[in-house]
């Protein structure tokens, strides 16, 4: 790498903010600078990215949170990921008709854990009270934010779905019935006096931390949940299955609910120890990567040349076909034995010098894997608007130019839109790592009354019996969605992530690579040329899988592109800034000293730092 950077590696000491809007960063920052500490402003970060990035996640999203205390010896990981409804089962929806489970309307919807997953962090670890951390998103929601250019064009993409299916959605974001403008401010008062409702209804009893549980009991046994439970029972919405289908959640699910706080699960790698959400997401597949990836020595590689794409590559492959075989909610997982020494030494053992095409779960303590269905790319129906993770435009297999926003290129076409990601680091050392997603509103038609619309996570069940991911009810879809964290001799050091669904992993993978072997900065890390393979089937209907694909920005050398297809590998070449939305903020602590750090993504040109 030439040094050269889009942007400084931000550092200094009182604290950081990354993330991926720059509203979002700015707000975090002011509950820093106004004595918050990084749990407060994690929060306050995580409401704006819910009024200003619509598309991406929503109130009635998921958001699985890393948090790390200060001086803690490990961090702890509020689950905001909510369970399938107690009516979800693979017999109803076979009953249907169906052998997906639809990416849109109301049937895949599972308890939105968002609000639940922050209010948490915010009683536990937070000092902040519930109206400092919610009026900024108030604030957006009331007075209007400028429409960055995806925005306007995901809405346009939806524009028949919305005045011919889903009126309520229509109501919201097509104001006076047209579609807003890019750069005009746009308004959300049903949102907005949602949680100035939940406020009052709040500030109605005494103390912080009463507030705040009041708070939980208004959006999950009150209010909020009543509303959606009588639109999930009485609606009839359409989907992408072709018919209108009414939906599962019902307002006892929401109320059953409580917030796992849960251990990390680990590996060890040199220097460092990699904390992630444990196998209901797929943060254990970055895990088992980096194990198989103990073989070589990626310090001597070129990060530019073909043996650091081709290995990290097919350690990726072999890390997802575990992930779609062992990981869920639905069953056991055989999780030490995916993360063991041995286990990472027999997968290493099965990269050669070619690319692989196929899909290759292995047999921890010496269980025989049972494999998902298994669709080839293209041989499945074309996906229609308003499907899984939003997908606002498809084109062909070279990639699309109109790359402003956070596309992600597969061999499939293009798919716009996906999810959110913050980083704080506070002057005490408090840092959290958090990723926020669904309740996107391309996908599942806004909730009367309230402002948005719910989680369509369910479909990344299997209708297929004996998988870890088989759809059951009140179990955890095995969700993309996966924060990061690090510590560096023992310290706590790295909180980062990124958008992107099943790129989520890889992209992150990278970043930690390049940082820890080959000595980048954490922007220089960002920065770097990325790439991303689609080998494993998709988290997102309909679920296909493209062998032995592999995406590179075209900033890779022509010598690597050849090398690697002459390795088999079926190279794509994506625009020159197309992979990824990471950041990530660091800390480096030397006996009373210490440096925070922070850096942000160029591509889409939103994401951003704060530090001083």
């Amino acid at each position: 790498m030439s040094g050269f950077t889009t942007r400084p590696e931000l550092r200094g000491t009182f604290g950081a903010v990354a993330s991926t809007h720059w509203l979002a960063s700015a707000a975090g920052m002011g509950v820093l600078e106004r004595g918050g500490n990084a749990f407060d402003a994690a929060v306050a970060s995580g409401f704006v990215l819910q009024v200003v990035e619509p598309h991406l996640n929503g109130p009635g999203g998921d958001a699985p949170i890393i948090a790390c205390p200060a001086g803690a010896e490990e961090p702890i990981v509020i689950c905001g990921q909510g369970p399938s409804p107690a009516a979800a089962t693979m017999e109803r929806m076979r009953g249907l008709g169906l052998d997906l489970v639809p990416g849109s309307g109301l049937l895949p919807a599972c308890v939105p854990g968002a609000f639940g997953a922050w209010m948490t962090l915010l009683l536990n670890q937070g000092t902040a009270t519930l109206r400092e951390v919610l009026e900024p998103a108030i604030y957006y929601a009331r007075e209007g934010y400028p429409l960055v250019s995806r925005i306007p064009a995901a809405i346009a993409s939806v524009r028949e779905l919305f005045e011919t299916h889903w009126p309520t959605s229509a109501e919201v974001y097509l104001p006076g019935g047209k579609v807003p403008e890019t750069g005009r401010l746009f308004r959300n008062p049903a949102l907005a006096e949602t949680y100035e409702r939940l406020l009052k209804d709040a500030e109605s009893v005494g103390g912080r931390e009463a507030q705040i549980r009041r708070a939980l009991d208004h959006w999950y046994r009150g209010p909020v949940a009543e509303a959606v439970d009588r639109y999930y029972r009485e609606a009839e919405v359409w989907d992408v299955s072709g018919r209108r289908n009414r939906g599962l959640l019902t307002g006892q699910d929401m109320a059953a609910w409580q917030v796992p706080v849960e251990r990390p699960v680990f590996s060890d790698h040199g220097a460092y120890r990699v904390f992630k959400c444990g196998p209901w997401s797929q943060g254990p597949s970055f895990l088992q990567a980096i194990n198989i990836l103990q073989g070589f020595d990626l310090a001597k590689m070129d990060p530019l040349g073909p043996d650091f794409v081709h290995v990290v590559a097919e350690a990726i492959k072999l890390a997802f076909a575990d992930r779609d075989c062992w990981y869920g909610d639905s069953a056991p997982v055989p999780l030490d034995a995916l993360l063991s020494a041995e286990y990472a030494a027999r997968r290493r053992a099965l990269i050669t010098d070619q690319a692989s095409h196929e899909f290759r779960p292995g047999s921890p303590d010496g269980r025989d894997p049972i494999l998902p269905p298994l669709a080839a790319a293209g041989t499945l129906k074309e996906p229609r608007v308003g499907t899984g993770e939003p997908t606002v435009a498809r084109e062909d297999a070279r990639g699309g130019q109109d790359r402003a926003g956070e596309a992600v290129t597969t061999a499939g076409g293009t798919h716009r839109g996906d999810t959110c990601h913050v980083d704080v680091v506070d002057r005490w050392g408090n840092m959290v790592a958090a990723t926020p997603s669904g309740g996107w509103f391309q996908s599942s038609p806004v909730v009367p009354g309230l402002g948005f619309s719910l989680t369509v996570r369910g479909q990344m069940f299997w209708l297929k019996d004996g998988l870890a991911s088989s759809m059951a009810p009140n179990v955890r879809p095995r969700t993309t969605l996966t924060p990061s964290f690090a510590y560096r001799d023992g310290k706590p050091y790295l909180a980062f992530g990124t958008p992107g669904g099943d790129q989520q992993e890889q992209w992150s993978l990278l970043l930690f690579l390049h940082h820890a072997h080959q000595g980048m900065n954490l922007q220089e890390a960002i920065d770097a040329p990325a790439f991303h393979t689609d080998h494993a089937p998709a988290s997102f209907w309909p679920r296909e899988t493209a062998y032995g694909t592999l995406t590179l920005e075209n900033r890779f050398p022509d010598a690597t592109v050849e090398e690697l297809r002459r390795r088999g590998h079926k190279v794509t070449l994506g625009d020159s800034w197309s992979e990824g939305r990471l950041s990530a903020c660091a800390r480096e602590a030397d006996g009373e000293t210490h440096m925070v750090k922070a850096a942000a993504n160029p591509r889409g040109m939103q994401g951003y730092a704060v530090a001083r």
